[in-house]
């Protein structure tokens, strides 16, 4: 079953820039180096907020995001950037509705 991870940080408004950039490096280097993920796209809310949206193909597939050298170096390039914590949610898939429409 795909597990479904939501990241949201909200950036010191002086680091914006460098906090998105951050995350777009993570981004080129775990689409390149982790073939469990599924899904790893970074959204902007209008009040700041960047939330990372994950899907990984297992538990295993998430694991290996953890111990991985994108996240790793994200968190280093996220230091002292950040307005507060990274808020780290994993969720189960509800599936309702048609197969395609109903869940990530």
């Amino acid at each position: 079953m795909s597990v479904i991870i939501v990241a949201t940080a909200f950036p010191a408004p002086e680091h914006k820039a460098e906090v998105i950039a951050a995350f777009e490096a993570a981004i080129a280097q775990v689409h390149s180096e982790e073939p469990g993920c599924e899904l790893y796209a970074l959204h902007e809310g209008q009040d700041g907020r960047l939330v990372m949206i994950e899907k990984y193909a297992s538990q295993d597939a998430v694991e290996t995001h953890i111990k991985g050298a994108g996240l790793a170096d994200l968190r280093a390039a996220l230091e002292g950037k950040l307005a507060g914590p990274l808020d780290v949610q994993a969720l189960a898939p509800h599936p309702a509705g048609l197969a395609g429409k109903g869940a990530l």
